[in-house]
């Protein structure tokens, strides 16, 4: 199966549209997760149409009532994906009592996988990915057991420097991960 992953369209604010290379491996995927930050319910119901299916959630630059959940899960061929924007740590702020605000890579490293690990219960990582946004950050890497990744921006936002997105293939548990950048 072929998923898209995108994050931080941030239209109409930021950027003015989706580019037309990614609207077209979006509408080639069977899957598309998006880690947050659409930024209107318009720029939302753009990306449902144009996805086969889709798997969202709300990132720091949606409005509240767009109805998103903070985290989501999808479990496609043996593999789970954990989607959440990476703006907190729930896990972080649960345990320790703190505002579990992300404020560094680390931060969102650690705020991805524990959330991940969290959701599925899944302590050791074992066929979980970890799926955040909010850095506009490319990031592909194992972190304390659980593969993280972020598609950066998929629309090229500042402080992104160009636009870019993930597609996966998922084969009976394995994942190949490709980095497209407009």
């Amino acid at each position: 199966m072929t998923l898209a992953i995108i994050a931080d369209s941030h239209i109409p604010e930021r950027e003015a549209d989706i580019p037309d290379s990614f609207r077209e491996r979006i509408a080639d995927a069977e899957h598309t997760i998006h880690a947050g930050d659409f930024e209107t319910p318009a720029v939302l119901d753009e990306v449902r149409d144009l996805a086969t299916a889709l798997t969202a959630v709300h990132g720091n630059a949606d409005p509240a009532d767009m109805g998103l959940p903070s985290v989501a899960e999808l479990t496609i061929d043996g593999v789970t994906f954990v989607v959440t924007h990476g703006t907190l740590n729930p896990v972080e702020a649960a345990v320790y009592g703190d505002d579990g605000f992300v404020m560094s890579g680390e931060d969102w490293n650690r705020a991805i996988a524990d959330t991940a690990r969290a959701r599925t219960r899944s302590w050791d990582g074992e066929g979980v990915v970890g799926v955040g946004g909010h850095s506009h950050r490319v990031e592909d890497a194992v972190y304390e057991g659980v593969r993280v990744l972020n598609p950066g921006s998929v629309t090229g936002a500042d402080p992104a420097e160009r636009a870019t997105m993930l597609t996966v293939e998922v084969d009976e548990g394995a994942i190949d991960v490709t980095l497209h950048e407009a």
